[in-house]
């Protein structure tokens, strides 16, 4: 199916959401306007307080509104967050020692023991890589390999 691109970064009037709240772990109910949403589509929605993350969220079903025009209503399925917590964390690469200011997102519910693997999973998607408590930025990864 389409991926729909929601984020912040992408603003455009004919092409936005309104509201993206949760009905429970997992679900979200996700109302926009724009986009001809599909059941089967997924739609990438920028996080709350964040500044640069997205989640993913697979639409399950949708209605499409007859008043205002172009409005939609979707219910989708996503992470599953109790309680979201937005880091910030700053991470020094232990080869040339670049910092990087690090946001990512972690489930709060879980206590404070979550985040270092929150932290790591958000590195790896941006490159980085951590061998035996050292962290390698994406230049000083590829020397080593």
């Amino acid at each position: 199916m389409t991926t729909h691109d929601f984020r912040y970064s992408l603003l455009s009037p004919q092409h936005t959401l309104t509201e993206c709240r949760a009905l429970a772990p997992g679900r979200y109910q996700v109302t926009g306007n724009g986009g001809a949403i599909q059941a089967g589509d997924t739609l990438l929605v920028t996080l709350k307080g964040s500044r640069d993350l997205s989640m993913s969220l697979a639409v399950e079903k949708v209605r499409h509104l007859i008043n205002p025009p172009g409005q939609w209503m979707a219910v989708a399925s996503g992470p599953a967050f109790r309680e979201l917590a937005i880091l910030n964390w700053q991470v020094a690469c232990d080869g040339c020692d670049q910092r990087i200011e690090l946001e990512f997102a972690a489930d709060a519910s879980l206590g404070e023991k979550a985040y270092p693997a929150a932290a790591e999973a958000r590195l790896q998607e941006l490159g980085w890589a951590s061998q035996r408590g050292q962290h390698l930025c994406p230049a000083c990864k590829e020397q080593s390999a």
